[in-house]
């Protein structure tokens, strides 16, 4: 769920935020609560985890894109329409430009601008080979594991739970085999509604053009209301 070669996966995060980094960051994870004896003996039952998070088919939501070490902080938005979805950060008067987008089963990134990438001529519009859609990302969000409650701390306080979703390459057998990361997805949603999101971090290969391959989204608002999701032109038709 950003700037890449091949694609800027809306499901490492994916495809959502919190407020600008910076002036915000996330507060300490609150530590899970012990089985303690109580006083009569008994074992104070084991807290119930949350629900992972998932993608809503409609929503739209505001925020800031953040790459830190390069110095970049400009406008984010994350739109979704029928199961449909569409990032686009920065815009043609900002340092990076580009979008990302779950269309009619396939997965879109655009780079229209980044830091020492030609703008002429100009990039093509990368289609992901293959059939992806919201049902597919959702399904790999149940994998998360989850970290902890959180509390992000800005103009306004959000009570989060933090998950974390990967993609690791190499052998899936316990031991000492070779594996290497992909992608690491560190999600941040609304206690009471795991389908609203506030903050990911992406950490991994989908970041190429950052030397850090590294990026923040942050959200200052999300909203379950049907978003507007449009292909650009550049970009070859959908999977069919």
């Amino acid at each position: 769920m950003v700037s890449r070669r091949t694609r800027r996966t809306v499901v490492s995060a994916v495809a959502g935020g919190l407020f600008a980094l910076g002036v915000v960051a996330p507060g300490p994870a609150a530590a899970p609560l012990p089985r303690a004896g109580q006083a009569d003996g008994a074992v104070a039952p084991a807290p119930t985890e949350p629900r992972p998070p998932q993608l809503p088919a409609d929503f739209q939501g505001t925020g800031r894109y953040i790459v830190r070490d390069l110095g970049i902080d400009v406008p984010f938005s994350w739109q979704g329409r029928n199961g449909n979805s569409q990032m686009i950060a920065g815009g043609p008067e900002h340092p990076i430009w580009f979008t990302n987008l779950i269309y009619e089963n396939t997965l879109y990134t655009l780079t229209y601008r980044w830091p020492n990438i030609p703008l002429f001529p100009p990039r093509e519009c990368s289609k992901v080979p293959g059939f992806f859609n919201r049902q597919i990302f959702n399904d790999k969000l149940k994998t998360a594991r989850f970290v902890g409650p959180e509390i992000l701390q800005g103009d306004k306080d959000r009570r989060v739970d933090h998950w974390r979703v990967g993609v690791v390459g190499g052998s899936t057998v316990p031991g000492e085999f070779f594996r290497f990361p992909l992608a690491l997805g560190d999600i941040y949603v609304d206690q009471r509604d795991p389908s609203r999101w506030w903050q990911v971090l992406q950490f991994g290969l989908q970041n190429l053009f950052d030397p850090e391959l590294d990026e923040w989204f942050t959200m200052d608002t999300f909203e379950h209301r049907p978003g507007v999701v449009t292909l650009p032109d550049r970009c070859p038709p959908p999977t069919s």
